[in-house]
């Protein structure tokens, strides 16, 4: 999978969980993919800023998400 193809399936992963953020007032957004395509920064938004539910819901949910698009991915965090 090129650098490019990663990206693009880590765009339609959170297009898939998007919806749900903003039912909640939130969004969130694709920083950057690095190491090897193993690592995966976003940005959570709105609602979700200082959410106390918010890791929990980057690592149940994004996360999860996005290793169904893009298996390699070892870890999703937050940047704030």
């Amino acid at each position: 999978m090129t650098t490019e193809e990663v990206k693009l399936n880590i765009e339609k992963a959170l297009d898939e969980i998007r919806p749900f953020l903003q039912s909640d007032g939130g969004d969130i957004s694709l920083l950057s993919i690095e190491n090897n395509d193993t690592l995966v920064k976003v940005q959570l938004h709105g609602a979700c800023v200082g959410c106390s539910v918010n890791q929990m819901t980057l690592k149940s949910g994004v996360e999860m998400t996005i290793k169904k698009y893009v298996p390699q991915v070892e870890e999703v965090v937050n940047i704030e």
